[in-house]
């Protein structure tokens, strides 16, 4: 039985102040965004995680497997969140073409409408992000998709 050695610890570089503001910012925004997707939500009477899935559903229909993968979160928890989405006519079940076996959400109609709804209810992403240049939003978006992808 052989033992390796025990690793060095990872040492981060210290953050300079620019880097801890921004961080700190960014922490800003994303619990404002989530406070104001919460407020969306409850406009129609749903859960956070039942708008973020029916949103996740709004672009495709997708496998239950995979649903809780994007959130973050146990399959039986995407079985109940799609149990009451589809009991209000929102989400529903379908086998999989490619796979019989395999169970795929789907907005329904109604479901586009509400997941199209919630878009246009945030609020806070939306306004602050109109008051900029469309260059300075393109700069944004990439500078994002840059740490993003790191």
């Amino acid at each position: 039985m052989s033992t390796q050695p025990p690793r060095p610890p990872v040492r981060h570089r210290s953050a300079d102040p620019l880097t801890m503001e921004v961080v700190g910012l960014i922490g800003d925004v994303v619990a404002r965004f989530h406070a104001d997707y919460e407020e969306a939500a409850a406009g129609h009477a749903l859960t956070g995680p039942q708008a973020r899935l029916l949103s996740l559903l709004a672009l495709e229909p997708t496998p239950m497997r995979k649903l809780a993968q994007r959130l973050k979160c146990e399959p039986s928890n995407v079985t109940g969140i799609v149990d009451r989405l589809e009991s209000r006519g929102l989400v529903e079940r379908r086998p999989d073409s490619a796979d019989r076996r395999v169970k795929l959400a789907a907005a329904t109609d109604e479901g586009l409408r509400v997941a199209r709804d919630l878009r246009e209810g945030l609020h806070f992403a939306r306004e602050p992000l109109a008051g900029l240049s469309a260059d300075e939003r393109s700069a944004l978006r990439d500078l994002l998709r840059r740490m993003l992808d790191a």
